[in-house]
């Protein structure tokens, strides 16, 4: 599992592009919250305040995935979505590769060292589960996962179990990671749309649609032909990024 990664990509300011959503709606599309319940307050005031501006009949919000990790409070933020969604919206949940990872530990111990090298102590830690120190031995990490699976809510699990892999709206496809080059839309696996990289970062392809994702950590919001990536590293830079999509329109709001 490897998030450290900075795109080499110029960045580039939204512009009104080819792509349309529908006509009639507006899409938010909030990138990797992480742990962060401060930001995600903050971003759907914004969201809530713009969308009173609209004269759109339909307003979706579509979250890329990786609600936890890293930061303290990836329980605070699955329980905000649940109880607090935004009043009068289309909500679209997707799958990011933390959550995958989360749902992959109460299978199987075993990943419990490499997931929590890349933040899955702070998710452990919020809901009150106990982290050994090093070494984590096998009988370490079944008591951990045994912890878990007591403390984590029925809820949370039916929200993370039905989290979906890809969205689309129009002419825009949504996913957390990419897609692979060189296969359809259509033919996507779970796999790569919640863990590839490179491949797809790198590619000039027309995927048919422009894919809307997080994973890869910018400065700031990346515009290029054939995808837009809005993962800013909202947990250690403190913006966290929404995509609006409206018509031909885009344009970003941001905390921070």
């Amino acid at each position: 599992m490897q998030d450290n990664f900075s795109s080499p990509f110029r960045q580039s300011e939204p512009t009104d592009g080819a792509a349309v959503v529908p006509e009639g709606t507006r899409v938010y599309a909030v990138g990797d919250i992480h742990g962060r319940l401060d930001l995600l307050t903050d971003l759907h005031g914004q969201i809530k305040g713009d969308a009173r501006a609209s004269k759109s009949a339909r307003n979706v919000v579509v979250y890329l995935g990786d609600y936890v990790d890293r930061e303290l409070q990836s329980r605070e933020v699955i329980d905000c979505l649940l109880e607090a969604p935004l009043f009068g919206f289309v909500h679209v949940y997707l799958k990011g590769n933390h959550e995958d990872a989360m749902l992959k530990f109460l299978e199987d111990a075993d990943i419990g060292p490499s997931w929590l090298a890349y933040g899955g102590d702070a998710t452990l830690y919020s809901y009150g589960v106990s982290v050994p120190r090093p070494p984590l031995t096998p009988e370490k990490l079944a008591a951990m996962q045994v912890e878990f699976a007591e403390k984590i809510s029925g809820r949370h699990l039916d929200f993370l179990r039905g989290l979906r892999s890809f969205h689309e709206e129009g002419d825009y496809y949504f996913a957390h990671a990419g897609v692979r080059p060189g296969r359809s839309l259509h033919e996507q696996t779970e796999e790569d749309l919640l863990w590839i990289r490179d491949a797809f970062l790198f590619s000039a392809e027309d995927f048919g649609k422009v894919v809307v994702h997080g994973h890869t950590i910018t400065p700031k919001p990346e515009f290029l032909p054939n995808r837009i990536g809005i993962d800013t590293g909202a947990y250690a830079s403190g913006q966290l990024t929404a995509l609006v999509l409206e018509g031909s329109e885009r344009r970003v709001l941001q905390t921070g």
